[in-house]
């Protein structure tokens, strides 16, 4: 049964109220309460460990699936996730954890997903992580995404951590086959005391695999970010990483970009900064009437759309 709660939670992290159309399981306080299957896509429960398989079949298209988690205050779990995406499917999956926590105890999901796009597939995977609650419990995620997408397959990701996760560790590690193409959009907020951190690998070892990496954050208060994109080229391919950053208050933000050729026709390109919000930006969205916080928030608001 879905509480108003959990239907907030499942609104912010899949945008959805309510049992989603389509293949779905959600899972609620380390336990799965919701389950629907179709005909091209299977969700299996794991027998050795907490987690699902999510089988979808060759050839499937104009499917999605939605396998979001929902957690209460005082309970730590870690979740593993298997994801087989067959040969010349075209899928959408959305993921992500949202956290009400009103206790004084910590509330923690570490998930682990694994990803095989197999020849020929398209994958879009969205994951939303979101925490609310005034307990002084921290909530904490750390996720850990890693794919392998084979030969003329194609990953793309939006990774987004708008709002309340005080604690986070973030690794996605990604392989890329021939003519493989990964597609990766990451948006971060901080503030208060939250501390997040972002390490991205990329392994372009196919002939023609293309990679694109654009991070966008903004630290507030006294939050701390870091993050670390290491793109490597070991074939004939062509990756680009960007990571910017708006700083304000005491905030601190780390980027390291960073990128390694392993063949003489990699094409590998790096792009970081850091900076405060432009005044002239300020100043044209007050002139329309806006006052000083309302024009910052539009401003952050088209930033990390």
């Amino acid at each position: 049964m879905l509480t108003s709660v959990d239907k907030n939670l499942l609104r912010e992290i899949a945008d959805i109220d309510t049992l989603p159309q389509g293949a779905y399981n959600i899972r609620k306080n380390g336990q799965g309460i919701e389950r629907h299957v179709t005909e091209n896509i299977d969700i299996v429960t794991k027998t050795d460990k907490p987690g699902i398989d999510i089988i979808i079949k060759p050839y499937t298209k104009n499917e999605n699936v939605h396998v979001p988690v929902i957690l209460s205050e005082g309970l730590e779990e870690t979740v593993y996730n298997t994801f087989e995406i067959g040969e010349y499917a075209d899928v959408e999956i959305v993921a992500g954890c949202g956290i009400h926590n009103e206790s004084d105890h910590n509330a923690k999901h570490d998930g682990i997903h694994e990803f095989f796009v197999r020849k020929g597939a398209r994958m879009k995977y969205v994951e939303k992580h979101y925490g609310e609650g005034s307990g002084k419990g921290k909530r904490i995620m750390n996720p850990k995404t890693v794919i392998e997408v084979e030969e003329d397959g194609v990953a793309e990701l939006e990774m987004v951590q708008i709002k309340g996760v005080d604690r986070t560790v973030r690794d996605t590690e990604v392989k890329l086959h021939k003519n493989a193409r990964l597609i990766v959009s990451e948006r971060m907020l901080t503030y208060l005391d939250q501390v997040a951190e972002s390490n991205i690998t990329v392994e372009l070892i196919g002939e023609n695999s293309t990679a694109q990496v654009i991070s966008r954050s903004v630290a507030q208060n006294n939050s701390k970010q870091l993050f670390h994109l290491n793109m490597r080229g070991h074939a004939e391919c062509r990756g680009h990483i960007q990571c910017d950053s708006i700083i304000m208050h005491n905030a601190q933000v780390s980027s390291i970009p960073e990128i390694t050729a392993f063949h003489g026709d990699a094409q590998l390109v790096h792009e970081a900064a850091i900076g405060k919000i432009a005044s002239d930006q300020l100043i044209k969205l007050m002139s329309l009437g806006l006052t000083e916080k309302e024009a910052e928030d539009k401003i952050l608001e088209g930033f990390l759309k």
